[in-house]
């Protein structure tokens, strides 16, 4: 951990002090790959795992809002890597969910498939309708592709309501909890699904966050970012920037059809006006917004925010009073925090500690003699 001063304050100033008396910029950089940025890892890891630990002692309900908000947070990740880092807005996920969900239902019903085995399928399907609804974004852009998406998010229920022979029409569909019992390996009973789903969907989410971390900081990801910030300079540069788009919405389409099989086979009930119409894709957008656009963690808080907030203020209130005070909450936190909980987190906490990677330019400053120069001021 290094100590740095920014300033160039009188010798009377107390280093690292502005003349006005306050900390100027962050007084530690973590280096990544040294001793404490591995104790900042390994401390995060040991919460995390204690805070699960705790978790899966909580009563069965709670512990099932838990793994709701696990399922959920993938959505949402799913989500944040089109609409976050591609710059696509999209109002469609929830027939990405659905999909996934109804694969998993009947594949499991209908063709007697073990739930686990049926996930690569959900993915595989969902990874195709991300790629047909990605062309679109081809030609038209902004509030065109998100009106094209909303069409998506709401044919879906529709076409679920027709295919009755599959899936069950509008009457839904029940998959028996004797098809949804933990595997054989896990030593656990039927009775038990609910701390095999808490534990399994946690895994699930954590391997979700790795792998889009890894593919944001990707040749790819780099690509999905340029494309956002701008599609002609990408291309000058050399990125395809129709492959990028549609690729993205494949992933992403993927990812959040991977979230729809878990909901099956935490649910165990399926209908095409529940979890699966528009506001279903409300939710995540407000989860994506509330956590923070373009962050790591953002959809894992941004899901807790959706599942536990209206919860929160249907507690203090009553009847639609409730969902009135839930949207004067959003507005609030958005009024606030407009770069999401995550992010403004962040912002506060970079004023203590910033982690930076080894070849950063600021970090020979400590050892210089003398003051350094001061910093100047972002125009």
């Amino acid at each position: 951990m290094t100590t740095i001063d920014d300033t160039a304050a009188p010798s009377t100033a107390k280093p690292g002090a502005r003349p006005g008396g306050k900390p100027k910029g962050p007084r530690f950089l973590v280096v990544q790959g040294t001793l404490p940025y591995r104790g900042l890892q390994l401390g995060a890891v040991l919460l995390v795992a204690l805070l699960l630990l705790w978790a899966s002692g909580l009563p069965a309900f709670r512990m099932g809002q838990i793994t709701n908000v696990f399922i959920i947070a993938i959505a949402i990740a799913g989500l944040n890597l089109v609409t976050g880092y591609t710059g696509l807005l999209s109002i469609g996920h929830s027939a990405f969910f659905g999909l996934g969900a109804y694969t998993t239902g009947i594949l499991i019903v209908k063709y007697e498939f073990a739930p686990l085995s049926t996930i690569p399928v959900a993915i595989g399907l969902c990874f195709v309708l991300g790629l047909l609804v990605g062309l679109p974004s081809l030609r038209i852009h902004g509030l065109y592709l998100a009106l094209v998406t909303l069409a998506v998010a709401v044919s879906f229920p529709e076409i679920v309501r027709r295919a009755e022979e599959l899936t069950g029409g509008a009457a839904g569909m029940v998959v028996r909890s004797r098809f949804l019992a933990p595997p054989e390996w896990t030593g656990l009973v039927r009775a038990e699904r609910g701390i095999w789903m808490f534990w399994f969907s946690a895994a699930v989410l954590a391997v979700v966050m790795l792998l889009c971390r890894n593919l944001v900081r990707s040749r790819f990801g780099i690509a999905m970012r340029a494309t956002r910030d701008n599609e002609i300079a990408a291309a000058a540069n050399g990125i395809s920037v129709a492959r990028t788009k549609i690729v993205a919405f494949g992933i992403s389409g993927a990812i959040t059809g991977l979230a729809g099989s878990l909901f099956t086979m935490y649910m165990g009930a399926l209908s095409p006006d529940g979890s699966f119409t528009l506001l279903k894709s409300i939710e995540f957008i407000t989860g994506l917004v509330l956590g923070g656009v373009a962050t790591q963690i953002g959809p894992l808080v941004g899901a807790f925010a959706v599942v536990f907030l209206p919860y929160l203020t249907a507690s203090y209130t009553e009847g639609p009073l409730a969902g009135v005070v839930f949207g004067i909450v959003l507005i609030v936190i958005v009024f606030l925090m407009p770069e999401g909980i995550v992010g403004r987190v962040g912002i506060l906490a970079r004023k203590v500690v910033h982690i930076v990677p080894a070849d950063h330019p600021r970090l020979g400053r400590a050892d210089r003699e003398g003051p350094p120069e001061p910093a100047r001021a972002e125009q």
